[in-house]
C-alpha cells in the first residue's frame, strides 16, 4: 500500500470509530450528531479510495445530520427534507454512470444502488425523533455498507459495518427491550 492509500484508510477508520459510539448514545440528537462526523471523515475515505457514489452519499449525509438534528431551526419534519435527501441520493447514483464514468455493468449497478438503499433507510430513520428507529433501520443500512464497503476495500468501512452492527444489538439491549417486571 502506498502511503496515501495508508492514510485513507486510516481515515476511514477514525470514522469508524466516531460511528461506531454514535449507536451507544441515548438521544436521537446524539446519535444523529456522531453520524454527521463520522459521514464527514467517510466522504473524505471514498473519495480517496475513488469509491464516488460511497463518497457522495456521505456528503449528502452530512447535511442530512444537520437538518434531522436541529429539526426545530430547519423545520426537520417537513416532509420535503426527505424528498431532497432522497431525490440527490438518486440523483448521484445517475451521476456516476452519466457524468462520473463509471461503467454501466449489471454488478456496478446493483454495488453502486447499495449505497444509495443504505442511505434512503437511514434517511427515513433520522427523520424519526427515535433512537431507536435508527437502531432498526441500521440492520439495513449495515449489511448493505458492508458489501459496498468489502467491493471497494475500504477497511475502515468494514470494520465500521461489524462492529455498528455489533453495536446496534448492544443499543437495542440497552435502550430498546421491554425491561421485565420483576
Amino acid at each position: 500500500m502506498t502511503p496515501f492509500e495508508i492514510f485513507a484508510q486510516a481515515v476511514g477508520i477514525a470514522a469508524m470509530a466516531i460511528i461506531i459510539f454514535s449507536f451507544q448514545q441515548k438521544t436521537h440528537k446524539k446519535v444523529v450528531m456522531f453520524q454527521l462526523f463520522g459521514c464527514i471523515l467517510f466522504a473524505a475515505n471514498f473519495f480517496m479510495l475513488g469509491a464516488l457514489v460511497g463518497a457522495f452519499m456521505n456528503v449528502v449525509s452530512v447535511f442530512r445530520a444537520l437538518v434531522y438534528s436541529n429539526k426545530e431551526k430547519f423545520h426537520g419534519d417537513h416532509k420535503g427534507w426527505m424528498a431532497l435527501f432522497m431525490t440527490l441520493y438518486v440523483l448521484f447514483y445517475v451521476l456516476t454512470f452519466t457524468v462520473f464514468g463509471t461503467e454501466f455493468t449489471l454488478r456496478n449497478a446493483l454495488l453502486e444502488l447499495l449505497p444509495v438503499i443504505a442511505m434512503v433507510v437511514t434517511t427515513i430513520g433520522f427523520s424519526s425523533n427515535s433512537a431507536k428507529l435508527v437502531r432498526l433501520f441500521g440492520l439495513v443500512n449495515s449489511p448493505c455498507w458492508l458489501v459496498y464497503n468489502l467491493a471497494n476495500f475500504a477497511l475502515g468501512g468494514i470494520l465500521c459495518e461489524v462492529f455498528s452492527l455489533c453495536s446496534i444489538f448492544i443499543g437495542m439491549f440497552r435502550y430498546d427491550r421491554k425491561k421485565q417486571e420483576v
